[in-house]
């Protein structure tokens, strides 16, 4: 109990002064370090257009290390399998319950494995629709219908899902939007312009949100 809690005043510690990014790396074989020139982007469009100060060097952290108690943003990306041992997810939690926030973006194809997972990591919880009206599509820019399209994967609408942890959004997994594939170098998908601009936008709010909260 003593080292859970001496993480988690590091944890509060570092938070009230960073404003780092990780990518989550996790077991299972999916392909965690999909998308390489998307945070980097993201992060400059940041700290362009929203007044943060984000490290531009984006450093990987495993699931189950203490490393991940260093940064307050956690994102998760991937095509395939997840897999969380209970340490791993117990760690995540205690992260996500302690002034974390984890966006799980669907690469396409990752939805069935990470939904099983979350289960361990928060097994009296419920991923739940976010509505268009919440904050996080607010924050920083307007997004009066909720999560924009990037790539047309199913044909499915694009859609939000949170876990909530005492009122505040702790983990968002976006789903049908591919965000991420948005904000990557514009020759590696060939989106158009304003598809890219609608994705970092969409990412900035995440980011402002995550940091405000």
């Amino acid at each position: 109990m003593r080292t859970i809690n001496f993480l988690i005043l590091v944890f509060i510690s570092l938070n009230v002064y960073s404003q780092d990014v990780a990518v989550l790396k996790y077991k299972g074989g999916g392909d965690w370090y999909s998308n390489p020139t998307a945070l980097p982007n993201l992060i400059k469009f940041c700290n362009d257009n929203i007044d943060t100060n984000i490290n531009e060097t984006i450093e990987t952290v495993e699931v189950g290390s203490t490393d991940i108690f260093q940064y307050p943003f956690l994102h998760m990306t991937g095509h395939g399998n997840v897999f969380f041992s209970d340490e791993d997810a117990e760690n995540l939690r205690l992260h996500l319950i302690s002034g974390g926030f984890l966006h799980i973006d669907d690469n396409y194809g990752m939805e069935p494995y990470i939904t099983k997972e979350l289960k361990k990591v928060f097994p009296n919880k419920e991923l739940r629709a976010i509505p268009s009206d919440h904050e996080i599509f607010n924050s920083a820019f307007e997004f009066p219908k909720g999560l924009p399209k990037v790539h047309e994967h199913d044909g499915k609408a694009p859609q939000a899902f949170g876990i909530f942890h005492e009122g505040r959004l702790v983990l968002l997994f976006t789903f049908e939007s591919d965000l991420g594939d948005g904000w990557e170098d514009e020759e590696v998908h060939n989106d158009p312009e304003d598809v890219r601009d609608k994705a970092l936008k969409m990412g900035a709010n995440i980011v402002k949100y995550a940091f405000t909260h």
